[in-house]
């Protein structure tokens, strides 16, 4: 039933509408006019004053034709960078872009799959459960759209929400929390030649704090990464100020925690070793996860790729996504593959069979 032409002509075009994290207005109206365009009613809330972007989230609710419970189906409209100009073309089994951008699957795939699943229903005048739509903005850098969406208008207690790699078959049983680190190391001026014992240098308070952190992969569970490592002025001057930002990540709350911990400890220690000053503060950017791979749910999202003859995985994954707000608010959301692969960097690309197939399987979720 899923038309592919259709599916990679609307993608095409959605990746070409810039919108990067905070920049969702243009993409967000794109939607909002497609929907529309199937009669459906859409209603947008206030997020993007809450978060400083040009958009909001964007809801859509679908009355069941059927008795079957309503289904949320989600996916996030903003991108990461370098998501302007983006040339997309089909290269045999995927779609990738062409020059320095990424291709914006992430998570415009998701969104598509979404918008064909809806537009097949209308089409043929399937029947269908109660359907709830929620495209979100500024999920990128810490699901920070999905946290000002109105719950209080939502139904249902069931979710998939598109964006994860590989195909619909792999499906997502826990997904690990974050914290943020914002760091300014403080030191002292003084001239670099005639005085540089006078001064203290944040660099090397900051350097070596750094030198010695367990960074990248911890253990099977945590990550932690240093994002940011900032300091400007001349070399005649011993550095005054260093800005860090750095990350952690576990599925286990104990382990973000203590690596989060690890992290502070290690810049307070060099600060104190060389007297510079040390300012900090720490985000809970979103929560852990964890689903017993045999769930109902997950059961019937198993079921129903098997029944497309595709390969089911459970698996956990080292990533956020929206699916993390959605669980701690009640409702139970599984996070899906779309098809994406190599996200986060200009050899972005879209395996087209699996983006297809993530189409069929929320067009029969709905269809159930």
């Amino acid at each position: 039933m899923i038309n592919k032409e259709r599916m990679l002509n609307t993608f095409m075009e959605y990746v070409k509408i810039e919108s990067e994290t905070k920049n969702e207005k243009a993409i967000g109206e794109r939607i909002i006019a497609d929907l529309k365009e199937l009669g459906l009613e859409v209603y947008t809330d206030n997020a993007g004053k809450k978060l400083n972007s040009n958009g909001n989230n964007i809801y859509c609710y679908v009355p069941g034709t059927t008795e079957s419970e309503a289904m949320l189906f989600s996916a996030h409209m903003d991108t990461v960078t370098p998501g302007a100009g983006i040339e997309p073309y089909v290269d045999g089994d995927y779609i990738k872009s062409k020059g320095d951008t990424i291709l914006g699957g992430d998570d415009k795939s998701g969104v598509v799959a979404i918008l064909e699943a809806l537009r097949i229903i209308k089409e043929q005048n399937l029947p269908h459960r109660p359907i709830e739509i929620v495209f979100t903005i500024c999920e990128e850098g810490g699901v920070n759209g999905v946290k000002e969406v109105e719950f209080q208008r939502l139904k249902a207690k069931k979710g998939i929400v598109l964006d994860s790699g590989k195909g619909p078959g792999h499906i997502i049983t826990e997904a690990p929390g974050q914290t943020r680190i914002y760091a300014e190391v403080h030191g002292k001026t003084a001239h670099a030649g005639a005085c540089p014992e006078a001064g203290i240098s944040a660099i090397m308070a900051a350097a070596e704090a750094v030198s010695t952190m367990k960074l990248l992969r911890i253990d099977s569970e945590t990550t932690a990464n240093i994002g940011t490592f900032k300091a400007e002025g001349p070399t005649n001057i011993v550095s005054p100020l260093v800005e860090i930002v750095a990350e952690a990540r576990s599925r286990s709350v104990d382990k973000l925690n203590e690596q989060t911990e690890h992290m502070i400890n290690r810049l307070k220690e060099s600060c104190e070793k060389y007297g510079a000053k040390l300012e900090y503060k720490i985000e809970n950017c979103y929560y852990s996860y964890v689903l017993d791979p045999e769930d109902e749910h997950i059961k019937t999202i198993s079921g129903v790729c098997e029944s497309l003859n595709l390969e089911v995985v459970k698996l956990p994954s080292g990533g956020g996504s929206d699916a993390n707000v959605f669980n701690l608010n009640g409702i139970k959301a599984i996070n899906i593959g779309t098809g994406m692969e190599l996200v986060h960097t200009t050899d972005e690309r879209l395996k087209i069979e699996d983006f297809i197939n993530a189409s069929k399987v929320v067009l029969k979720l709905m269809t159930m």
